[in-house]
């Protein structure tokens, strides 16, 4: 489906990348969008980019909400694809 999914920044991994984790799965993305960003920093992220920061509590609602839904174990399975 390629939903935007929210995830955690988890380290800088260069100027314009970092690597972002959700449910055990790390991911490489692109930071380019986001005016800064730093670890720890919750994001929405799709198709490979951080489109914009999250709370940490409406990152958890949205995964809360997407699992109840049946479609987080499926954006999951798209978001490991080529993990980092």
């Amino acid at each position: 489906m390629c939903l935007a999914i929210p995830a955690r920044i988890v380290e800088l991994d260069g100027p314009d990348t970092a690597i972002v984790a959700v449910e055990g799965v790390r991911k490489r993305i692109s930071t380019a969008l986001l005016e800064e960003a730093e670890i720890g920093d919750y994001v929405l992220i799709h198709v490979g980019y951080a489109l914009h920061k999250l709370s940490p509590e409406e990152a958890e609602r949205t995964l809360e909400l997407m699992a109840e839904a049946g479609i987080l174990q499926e954006e999951l399975a798209e978001l490991g694809e080529g993990t980092a």
